[in-house]
């Protein structure tokens, strides 16, 4: 069954979406960093806030790497189940963080999004990387 031409750039500017979106959200985090206190916080409050959005978003930039080393090595650039995943689940985290961006949600919802929309798409990437590498089995 022949796979659908669209599938691979749609992965690809789907992923950098998501990539760009979550650096925005980097550089201006302190409106999302106060979102998670309460209406008076201390500077130590502020300081664990702002590190747990910094190691989120520094996993997040980790899940990116491990996706995109898969996909521009071709070991699941023509994988469609993985592109179908890849463009759901960055699809998807592209909406939802930029209604984390704009509403300033606070930071425990950040960890749902990364869950089913970072690291879900990153584990079966590495699963997919195993069964080439390691396994050696085919890509498709």
């Amino acid at each position: 069954m022949p796979m659908p031409t669209s599938l691979i750039p749609s992965r690809f500017l789907t992923l950098v979406s998501h990539f760009l979106i979550v650096v925005n959200i980097f550089w201006s985090r302190k409106d999302n960093v106060e979102a998670c206190l309460p209406l008076s916080y201390t500077h130590d409050q502020y300081q664990n806030r702002d590190k747990e959005l910094i190691v989120a978003l520094s996993v997040t930039f980790g899940m990116f790497l491990i996706e995109l080393v898969g996909f521009l090595t071709g070991v699941s650039m023509f994988n469609s189940t993985q592109n179908l995943i890849s463009i759901g689940a960055h699809a998807s985290a592209s909406i939802a963080l930029l209604f984390f961006f704009i509403d300033k949600l606070p930071c425990h919802d950040y960890w749902w999004i990364f869950t089913f929309c970072s690291a879900l798409p990153a584990c079966t990437e590495i699963v997919l990387v195993i069964a080439v590498f390691g396994l050696k089995k085919k890509p498709l």
